[in-house]
């Protein structure tokens, strides 16, 4: 009777399930690794923030487009260049015009002024299709309450013109310039007034018509 009690307990422990002994370390192992890996993720996450930070800083430092103007956006060294030769072509077109509608021996061009209108052409010719090429460039100045034609420039001969520019340009009224070149003009019964020299102020008057559009006139005051 007692050796089946014992054997009965016996079969009964052994289908009894196994202690996880073996498996315990492994388990926590495994958990280790886990959190291992999640501490990385979270170091690679933290260092991505900081470089991003870092490019957001260096970004708000640089240039943007904002900033930029219209001309710097659409530069072109070959514009450049050809807007060097159409303002020479403008002072030799006044040049020229002292013994006619200017009657005077000498014309003073500023420097400045020259300048100004070179700018004022790259401007301009930006939003134009063909760029400067497609300029027609009058030349004016005004003088004695009326304004005198100078001078025609057509930048480009063998295209057809896009768009057309008047410069209006102004003898310099300013300090004893006009006095003292009215003291010494000579004068004639039969020719109008030579005088000996005259200058150029230094401001100006564009006026801009696009020759393929019917939109209004466009005025600035330079």
């Amino acid at each position: 009777m007692q050796e089946q009690l014992i054997s009965s307990l016996s079969s009964e422990d052994s289908g009894l399930p196994s202690t996880p002994t073996s498996d315990a370390p492994s388990k926590r192992l495994s958990w280790s690794n886990l959190m291992q890996k999640l501490h990385s993720s979270q170091s690679l996450d933290s260092d991505a923030d900081n470089h991003s930070s870092t490019d957001d800083a260096s970004d708000a430092g640089s240039i943007s487009l904002a900033d930029l103007s219209e001309s710097d956006l659409f530069f072109d060294p070959t514009e450049e260049a050809l807007c060097k030769e159409v303002v020479q072509l403008i002072a030799l077109n006044l040049t020229d015009a002292k013994d006619g509608v200017l009657h005077c021996s000498k014309l003073l061009i500023p420097e400045t002024l020259l300048e100004h209108i070179g700018q004022e052409l790259v401007h301009l010719s930006v939003s134009e299709p063909c760029g400067l090429r497609g300029a027609l460039v009058d030349l004016c100045v005004e003088q004695d309450g009326s304004c005198e034609a100078v001078g025609q420039i057509s930048v480009d001969p063998y295209l057809v013109p896009t768009f057309q520019l008047t410069l209006v340009l102004r003898l310099d009224s300013r300090g004893f310039w006009p006095k003292l070149q009215g003291l010494f003009a000579g004068r004639s019964p039969s020719s109008p007034v030579v005088r000996h020299a005259l200058k150029l102020s230094t401001g100006f008057r564009v006026i801009k018509r696009k020759l393929y559009s019917s939109e209004e006139l466009l005025i600035e005051e330079c």
